[in-house]
């Protein structure tokens, strides 16, 4: 189990880039519109500046939804390698079957 302050810093993030997708949008637009003037598309990019660090899509971190697991995490399930390994050994996977020998 990862530590709660990662796992709740991470939540944090994912709330700034959903509050501010919109304007972060609209400034990217305008800063790589090539038909602005070079002034116009200079400040779009200051205002870019302005706008916190974590409100970026980069700066999210896929982690396990079971665990918080940061590492190994398969995008489509939302979940770390072992715990899908883990659940899908107790049979609470509909489809998955571990091998063993």
């Amino acid at each position: 189990m990862a530590k709660k302050s990662a796992i709740e810093k991470n939540n944090r993030r994912a709330a700034l880039v959903k509050k501010f997708a919109g304007k972060r949008a609209r400034l990217k637009a305008i800063a790589r519109d090539e038909s602005l003037s070079l002034e116009e598309r200079f400040a779009a990019r200051l205002k870019l500046a302005e706008l916190p660090r974590n409100s970026s899509k980069t700066r999210l971190r896929n982690r396990c939804e079971v665990t918080g697991r940061p590492r190994g995490v398969y995008r489509k399930l939302k979940m770390s390698r072992i715990a899908l390994r883990e659940l899908g050994s107790q049979g609470k996977i509909p489809g998955l079957v571990k091998s063993s020998w």
